[in-house]
């Protein structure tokens, strides 16, 4: 009988022991920092920020995924597993372009660490970039991007609904540090941006395209404006023209030996 009871306490012991040692073997994320304040944005930058963390555990941490709280924030992350004593990143970068105000944002971490789920936290005050451009000192402004476009409107002519015209546009970074263009914004729901180019490094040059489906009867004129980290001046911004008819066809229809007839 004594036996049994100490064959029991024995095994009971043991899957304590192993309990507590599985327990024990996991990473740990340890974050310098969890949360970050930009204070103020020039409206159409994207506000990046990279949090670093060290692997504290004993074990590998894998970071399975990292959601952000809406749209407008864009994460990235260490792909790899980080080993203990190494370190990672988690990078939140938040889209300013439109969105005038305040703003608290948060990117949600998914990993295998002992805490398997964090929250990491962005804010601060989106402002107009042209109060934001009286406030950069003389030094801030020589290291600025700056960019310059090979042309600043398009006139695509006659066309009809449904068309959707594509204009390719030369942009040169004539700065001292990398341009992004963060986003696109136009006074329509009509415009597609296509193969924006990469941060192009001082002295670089890239293509883009606008594709423009406006579907209105009659002379338009549209702005486009590119929202980016040029703190030199205001936004660059495209005009796009075009004098939409129903159709081209029936257009011709109505022209028969250079008199005019009714269409049918």
């Amino acid at each position: 009988m004594l036996r049994n009871i100490f064959t029991s306490l024995r095994l009971t012991l043991a899957l304590v022991l192993l309990t507590a040692l599985s327990a024990s073997a996991q990473g740990v994320m340890e974050f310098t920092e969890t949360q970050f304040d930009f204070s103020n944005v020039a409206e159409g930058n994207m506000a990046t920020h990279e949090f670093k963390f060290k692997n504290t555990g004993n074990q590998p941490v894998v970071i399975s995924n990292v959601q952000a709280s809406c749209g407008c924030t864009t994460p990235d992350w260490t792909k790899t597993p980080i080993l203990p004593g190494k370190t990672g990143f988690v990078r939140a970068a938040y889209n300013s372009a439109g969105r005038p105000g305040q703003f608290n944002k948060t990117v949600t971490i998914t990993s295998n660490a002992a805490t398997p789920t964090l929250m990491l936290t962005i804010k601060g005050t989106v402002v107009d970039k042209a109060e934001m451009v009286k406030k950069y000192t003389p030094a801030e402004m020589a290291k600025s991007p700056k960019l310059v476009l090979d042309r600043t409107a398009v006139d695509f002519g006659k066309m009809e609904t449904g068309q959707q015209p594509v204009a390719k546009f030369t942009v040169k970074n004539t700065g001292k540090s990398p341009l992004e263009i963060s986003s696109i914004t136009s006074s329509c729901y009509c415009v597609t941006a296509k193969n924006m180019p990469k941060p192009l490094q001082p002295g670089q040059s890239g293509t883009f395209e606008l594709q423009y489906s406006q579907r209105q009867i009659g002379q338009m004129a549209d702005v486009v404006t590119l929202h980016s980290n040029d703190i030199t001046g205001a936004d660059a911004k495209i005009t796009l023209k075009a004098n939409i008819v129903g159709s081209l066809t029936q257009q011709s229809m109505l022209k028969e030996g250079g008199a005019a007839v009714p269409f049918k």
